[in-house]
């Protein structure tokens, strides 16, 4: 039977006259790479903060490892890792010193320290960094020396808040490699991103908005939700194409990727050849149309869309 490691009902944090989460329904197994996606200002920050017991609830429930959160805070604590958005380490310290601080706020024994120390230095590509102040790193660096230290208690759970926002793409490729290894070690991590490719690498997907939890599946079906087929669209003229496309029977939603357009359409094979006759009488070359399988990023937006309306 399958055993849920995090679970809430009705969860809600109000601060003042704002609501930053509301009602949040949430079920998380154990060992499960789950991400967490929406706008700013959904409630991710303020559902994970509730969750490693650093904010109290307001109202509803929340249980972590069989935790209640209003009345065990304080217990889940040893059993979670928690990495906040914004790098949060000791900038004049060095890495080293960095991981001894966590470790002594851990009651981590100097025997597993020094063993610990070692290998998380060598997973997160820091060892020949070791002697180097946090302030010195690189950003990619310090988000991985934030990791390492959030991993020398060795977490059951591990909550990371936008971790790779800010990095390069190498570092953001590093960074989720290791994070791919955890998950594959039977560490649980509940994950926020703004980025879309990185939602697709996790089991499970949930997009918040306004403090609710409007939508949870798999990548695979979230990308199916899309209520059509997608075309995508090189023109030469992206502009004067979006104009004109807009307002084409069965065009149900148009984005725009660079110069590129993503139509949602209701049939792909009916809509194409309609599309192109359209741009050719307006005047604009068609560099290449075809109908495309849809992404993450372009359900994620359609979604927010469907709720805006």
């Amino acid at each position: 039977m399958t055993e849920n490691i995090i679970e809430t009902h009705a969860l809600t944090r109000d601060f003042k006259k704002t609501r930053a989460v509301d009602g949040l329904e949430l079920s998380i197994e154990r060992g499960e790479l789950f991400g967490l996606v929406g706008p700013d200002g959904a409630g991710k920050t303020t559902s994970l903060r509730l969750l490693a017991g650093l904010l109290d609830v307001s109202a509803g429930e929340a249980r972590v490892l069989g935790f209640d959160l209003k009345e065990k805070s304080e217990a889940i604590k040893p059993h979670v890792g928690y990495m906040a958005q914004q790098f949060s380490l000791y900038g004049e310290l060095s890495v080293l010193e960095n991981f001894q601080f966590f470790a002594e706020l851990f009651d981590v024994s100097s025997k597993d320290l020094a063993e610990r120390t070692e290998r998380l230095l060598e997973f997160a590509g820091l060892t020949e960094f070791k002697n180097r102040r946090a302030a010195n790193l690189s950003g990619g660096m310090q988000k991985k020396l934030a990791l390492a230290c959030t991993l020398v208690h060795q977490p059951e759970i591990l909550l990371l808040d936008e971790p790779t926002t800010g990095v390069d793409p190498v570092s953001r490729r590093e960074f989720w490699n290791i994070l791919t290894e955890l998950h594959l070690a039977g560490t649980t991590i509940l994950v926020s991103t703004p980025y879309m490719d990185e939602a697709d690498r996790c089991s499970r997907v949930g997009l918040m908005y306004a403090g609710k939890l409007v939508e949870c599946d798999t990548p695979q079906n979230i990308r199916g939700k899309l209520e059509g087929e997608m075309i995508e669209v090189q023109p030469s003229d992206w502009q004067k194409a979006l104009e004109t496309v807009s307002r084409l029977r069965g065009v149900r939603e148009v984005q725009t990727y660079g110069e590129s357009l993503h139509l949602l359409v209701d049939s792909g094979v009916k809509r194409m050849p309609e599309i192109q006759t359209s741009l050719k009488n307006a005047g604009i070359e068609v560099r290449s149309i075809r109908i495309a399988p849809a992404r993450m990023e372009e359900a994620f937006i359609s979604l927010i869309r469907r709720m805006e309306a």
